[in-house]
């Protein structure tokens, strides 16, 4: 019996890349798809948020030296790339899929409409949102809560290379401790970097659970659909 009528999971660039520095792994994403794809055939509805990391990656050093704006239109265009790639790896496991992007780019992707993107949800397909907020100086992860919020979603599930939250961060300090629940003020007067200060403020705001999890443990995003205690819960 799933623990969420509905879902946000939020994948970084990186989840795309596998073990490369930058880039798409066509069996990383295929691996991805299968389990997103089982979620969604237990009657779970799933909306993805993916962000462009590993595709930006690739011309950080030049975006440094560019607009701020340009730079983050970039990385929306990134996000984009990556929602096709997982959604061509869903279609051809059969699950029906629409990536609506924020930015209108109507050869490619559906235009993000709210109600529209709700029924696709009811319709059990799987919505992948693409171009983050459309605006820059936002981040995915905000781009994300943004969507949670309006599809209604009942948690926010990001993905992660650790399983939880920290007090410090585990891949450099061996005696961090790991959180199995934590709240949204604690988060940021502690200076987590687990999201962004202003996704974790929006889900503060309107009761948002966000839930943070390995994704490198196979099954672990149909554990957290199933509601099975994993990872660190914000709530």
């Amino acid at each position: 019996m799933p623990g969420y009528q509905r879902i946000l999971l939020k994948l970084s660039g990186e989840a795309l890349a596998g073990g490369a520095p930058f880039g798409i792994d066509a069996d990383r994403v295929k691996s991805l798809a299968r389990e997103v794809a089982d979620v969604a055939a237990a009657g779970v509805e799933v909306g993805v948020v993916v962000g462009g990391g590993n595709i930006f990656r690739g011309v950080a050093a030049a975006a440094q030296k560019m607009d701020r704006v340009t730079a983050d239109h970039m990385g929306m265009l990134a996000t984009v790339i990556n929602s096709l790639a997982l959604s061509d790896a869903l279609e051809q496991m059969g699950i029906p899929t629409r990536v609506m992007s924020a930015i209108e780019m109507h050869q490619v992707a559906e235009p993000y409409i709210r109600r529209r993107a709700i029924r696709h949800l009811e319709k059990g397909r799987i919505v992948i949102f693409a171009a983050g907020t459309s605006n820059p100086y936002f981040s995915t992860d905000t781009a994300a809560t943004l969507r949670a919020l309006e599809i209604k979603a009942n948690v926010i599930a990001k993905a992660t290379r650790v399983d939880g939250v920290y007090n410090k961060d585990p891949l450099k300090f061996p005696e961090a401790m790991r959180y199995h629940e934590i709240t949204y003020l604690e988060v940021l007067s502690q200076g987590l970097g687990v999201m962004d200060a202003t996704s974790i403020a929006m889900c503060r705001d309107n009761k948002l659970p966000i839930i943070v999890f390995n994704l490198n443990t196979t099954g672990n995003i149909m554990r957290m659909s199933m509601g099975e205690p994993i990872g660190t819960v914000i709530h």
